[in-house]
């Protein structure tokens, strides 16, 4: 298929809607990707450090009613991947909701929501090569390596799997996730057991007294929880990882409701269960800024190893988030280049049907933040974390518009809606969105990095308003070669 060729008409089954738009960055791909492959990235979507570690800090700051902030954020963010869930039974594609915006916002909404996601993974890539590297130090054997080493190592060990192939890529998230949800069961077994005996957890006594005798739900006030859903928003942001999986397995319409489906429970189960227990085991204000919640439970237990086997862990979820990111971005990019709004060389493709172009682009932005560590090693997190929600809460209302968009085009009759939907919509799409748009003014209130966050976006606007003028030639060029192709 030509790389001018980026979209063509095609008939798909009443259940797969009728009319759509094929992709053209779709061909070409294998189809390696199990059903166990999908139901798992899934799970490690909705589980990574956001959780394991930064539970510690938002619940210092919150106290119990974090617990609510992740409910009401687990709600919408199911709400978003179950409008992704009905774009993916639509017409299943590797481009995602980059693709989705192409057919439904056109060419310019498909280009800010691409950038954006690529910004998005980008910054988080260097987030995560910057965890690994701090994790790593926490044993002796790596704390005289530098962190901007080893940061380069985990660069180097993630894109070496993800060029391979998309099965290894698979496999590797797979057992990546079996390790967070393992710790996750382990230790809710031993903060259950922990209640049940009334075994005394740092000279305190667990129960549901704990919820209330610290000065309440709301110990701090209802502003601290609500300034606290930008970092809640940023723990569930790869549930989206689904869509762009569905374009690489054989079977969608049966792999993807499942996946989605389950989302809302594991939610449930794990993020505000997680942080119900442990308000229940401990004060809220006994856990701390940058130390595992869990570790803290566990070390006022006694419970030999303890760090150690939770530093695991957080250094699993941070390979698993740096191995998703380059995944995604490879597809996201390819399509967009098969378009024109990203570069030709991140549409090339591998003998193994891996979008190596892509997957290096990103790569080299990753690079980047290997060169911060060696900089700024104590502010690198911090800096590319504020960018990276803004990527976030943008692609999250691209899916939302487009999903609107969808919705009115099955009521014209020009497409059928498959027969799994997102429930209450539009109701449930401008909500999702207003929620959204309205964490990015609460973080105005946040001094720090909010603030700071913020102020990022009209230069990011300026960014992308600027690449629009650079590429929009081939983008025209591409797309009237497509109309006369027809």
């Amino acid at each position: 298929m030509s790389t001018e060729t980026v979209t063509e008409t095609a008939h798909r089954s009443p259940d797969g809607g009728s009319g759509a738009q094929q992709d053209a960055g779709d061909a070409g791909y294998s189809k390696g990707l199990k059903g166990r492959h999908i139901n798992m990235i899934a799970i490690g979507g909705a589980i990574g450090t956001g959780l394991f570690l930064g539970a510690g800090g938002r619940l210092h700051s919150a106290g119990p009613a974090l617990a609510i902030a992740y409910a009401v954020c687990g709600l919408f963010a199911f709400f978003v991947v179950r409008a992704l869930g009905e774009l993916v039974l639509h017409r299943p594609s590797s481009g995602s909701f980059v693709s989705y915006a192409r057919e439904f916002l056109g060419e310019k909404g498909a280009y800010v929501a691409g950038w954006m996601y690529v910004v998005n993974w980008s910054t988080t890539g260097i987030a995560d090569i910057t965890a690994i590297a701090l994790y790593t130090h926490y044993w002796s054997l790596f704390t005289d390596i530098p962190q901007w080493v080893m940061a380069l190592i985990a660069l180097a060990v993630v894109l070496t799997v993800n060029l391979i192939s998309v099965k290894i890529f698979g496999e590797l998230e797979f057992w990546f996730a079996i390790i967070k949800v393992a710790a996750l069961v382990v230790f809710m077994f031993i903060g259950i057991f922990l209640l049940a005996t009334q075994h005394p957890v740092g000279g305190h006594s667990p129960g549901l007294n704990l919820l209330t005798d610290h000065g309440g739900i709301f110990p701090t006030g209802l502003l601290p929880v609500v300034i606290v859903l930008q970092g809640v928003v940023f723990a569930y942001s790869a549930v989206e990882l689904v869509g762009v999986t569905a374009g690489e397995t054989g079977e969608p319409e049966k792999v993807v409701p499942k996946a989605v489906n389950s989302i809302m429970w594991r939610v449930g189960v794990f993020y505000v269960g997680s942080v119900i227990l442990l308000a229940m085991l401990l004060p809220w204000n006994q856990y701390v800024d940058g130390q595992s919640p869990f570790v803290t439970v566990l070390s006022n237990v006694g419970v030999p190893a303890a760090g150690d086997v939770m530093n695991l862990v957080v250094l699993t979820a941070a390979m698993s988030s740096l191995n998703s990111g380059l995944y995604s971005t490879g597809r996201i990019l390819r399509s967009m280049s098969m378009a024109g709004s990203a570069p030709k060389f991140a549409g090339l493709m591998n003998r193994n049907q891996v979008p190596y172009g892509g997957i290096m682009l990103t790569s080299a932005v990753c690079v980047l933040g290997v060169a911060l560590n060696y900089v700024v090693p104590g502010e690198a997190f911090e800096i590319v974390l504020n960018i990276a929600a803004l990527g976030i809460i943008s692609t999250w209302c691209t899916i939302m518009v487009c999903h609107m968009v969808f919705v009115r085009r099955s009521k014209e009759g020009l497409v059928e809606r498959p027969r799994f939907r997102l429930p209450g919509t539009p109701v449930t799409d401008i909500a999702t969105m207003a929620f959204l748009l309205g964490v990015i003014v609460l973080m105005w209130f946040d001094d720090g990095v909010g603030r700071q966050t913020v102020m990022l976006i009209p230069v990011l606007a300026v960014a992308l308003v600027a690449g629009w003028f650079a590429v929009r030639g081939r983008v025209n060029r591409i797309a009237k070669e497509r109309e006369l192709s027809k």
